[in-house]
């Protein structure tokens, strides 16, 4: 008997505010099962939510460094404490299999642990004796925060905002997907039990409420995690009044598989295929090309399809032998469809990959069995379009030359990676346009969060993760102090 649907709030002011109207969000896996409803929230909530975030700034902005950390440290002990029955929750709404929804909340926390281990020294004010006399510099909390995450990784793409918005001194108010609304909401709510009313704020919606969220005056600065095509528009409503931007967007991420790479190496492989097919393929950070060496192309394509069908077990989530449940909505069930066939038409091989391990739910729920794409053209649309789903297509190359050019004529920038001897691999790693490069791994199996995380081009502005992911949420404010207070230059 399915589990009976849960509702959840918007959070204003520190009080949870019901709304007439409310959408649902069903299972991927079973998408007559409604997991619950998130309202929808309306323009005057969310300008409510914002003035309260703002008044709330006055006076947090003054608060002492050690309580915001004492808070979040709070927050983060009742989160581990949640995180079994959350990430039951996570992986009904979303459709991601138990054990990778449960890595996605340890990823969360590792993360918010290192922002309070570095909050400190990261905003600690520098104090430089020179010639001239003395120059203080300071990093300031910037004000009201905007955060709008994706439905991908909807608990560790939030946190990612709220963790150093706050630890920094400034108020947020966030905004989740309505494809994946319901744990995340959970996860708001205990993070703002332990701060103030209305430091952390929480609303829903549709359009109405994000060109509220990223034009509204009193919002000083926008995080968002997305399409290049939404903070296209973002950035244009933000223009009038010059907001500070934090913004992760999408990518087309390569694997770049060199002639000295061992193709007999079992653990390389299996890595290989999990930076294509984790989460179903639906993360930003995903191999969605791979470029291999001509000279071990058909050898490489073989023990791929090997570890593929090794790896890749398709299911229900909660089946502990599954590594790979549905994708999350039909409308994306529907893209990665139309990218196989148009590959398919033009004369490419397609191989499915894997193991089906609940054949009874493919047709019902919102199920993609995992493909190789073999013999699709450089520009065809299923290599140059971010896919986000279980699809990948393998291409040969014919020397570093041309696979560089065809990693960098791309738009997109934000994590590639190289697969060979290592001192080869960097050699060709610094000649790529990406915010990040990993060498003989890729997506979060490489992710490191203290250090920077962001794209270049069309694949985002500015860092997360690391210092610099904090330091993102300050702005620097220089007071001079000279020793000589009048310039000899100007005449009396």
């Amino acid at each position: 008997m399915p589990n009976e649907p849960i509702k959840i709030d918007a959070i204003i002011n520190g009080e949870k505010v019901p709304t007439k109207e409310n959408a649902p969000r069903e299972n991927p896996t079973h998408p007559d099962e409604i997991v619950g409803y998130a309202p929808l929230n309306t323009k005057e909530e969310t300008v409510q939510a914002i003035d309260a975030a703002y008044e709330a700034f006055h006076s947090w902005k003054w608060s002492d460094v050690d309580e915001r950390i004492e808070r979040m440290q709070k927050a983060i002990q009742k989160l581990k404490d949640a995180t079994p029955e959350l990430a039951k929750l996570l992986s009904r709404e979303h459709g991601k299999a138990l054990y990778d929804a449960e890595g996605e909340f340890a990823i969360s926390i590792m993360w918010m642990e290192f922002a309070c281990n570095h909050v400190k020294k990261v905003i600690e004010p520098e104090i430089k004796e020179h010639e001239n006399g003395k120059t203080i510099i300071t990093f300031d909390p910037i004000g009201v925060v905007s955060a709008i995450s994706p439905w991908n990784y909807p608990i560790s793409l939030s946190t990612i905002k709220v963790a150093p918005a706050l630890l920094t001194g400034n108020t947020i108010v966030l905004k989740p997907s309505p494809f994946a609304p319901l744990a995340v909401s959970k996860v708001i709510e205990i993070i703002a039990n332990e701060f103030p009313p209305g430091v952390v704020n929480l609303v829903h919606g549709d359009a109405e409420v994000g060109v509220e969220l990223t034009s509204n005056p009193k919002i000083a600065k926008i995080a968002f995690t997305g399409g290049t095509k939404t903070a296209k528009s973002i950035m244009k409503a933000a223009s009038d009044t010059i907001k500070k931007m934090t913004l992760e967007l999408g990518g087309n991420d390569a694997a770049i598989v060199l002639e000295d790479f061992d193709v007999n190496d079992e653990r390389a492989m299996r890595r290989m295929v999990i930076s294509n097919f984790l989460t179903a393929g639906q993360i930003c950070m995903i191999a969605k090309r791979v470029y291999v060496h001509r000279s071990i192309y058909d050898e490489f394509v073989e023990k791929y399809i090997e570890a593929a069908n090794k790896w890749i077990r398709v299911g229900d989530p909660f089946n502990p032998d599954v590594t790979v449940g549905p994708v999350n909505n039909k409308r994306q069930v529907e893209y990665v469809k139309s990218l196989v066939e148009d590959a398919k038409s033009k004369g490419a091989k397609v191989i499915q990959l894997g193991k089906i391990l609940d054949p009874e739910l493919m047709d019902n729920g919102y199920f993609l069995q995992p493909t190789l794409v073999l013999g699709a053209d450089y520009h065809d649309p299923i290599v140059v379009e971010e896919q986000f789903g279980p699809t990948v297509p393998i291409l040969p190359f014919d020397d570093e030359k041309q696979v560089i050019e065809l990693h960098n004529e791309s738009i997109y920038g934000l994590t590639s990676s190289v697969w060979g001897e290592v001192d080869h691999a960097v050699k060709v790693a610094r000649q790529i346009e990406a915010g990040t490069t990993m060498i003989n791994t890729a997506a979060v199996q490489g992710l490191d969060v203290r250090f920077p995380f962001g794209g270049v081009k069309q694949s985002g502005v500015g860092r997360e993760y690391g210092e610099e992911g904090l330091k993102a949420y300050t702005e620097t404010h220089v007071i001079n102090i000279p020793k000589n207070l009048e310039l000899p230059y100007i005449p009396e």
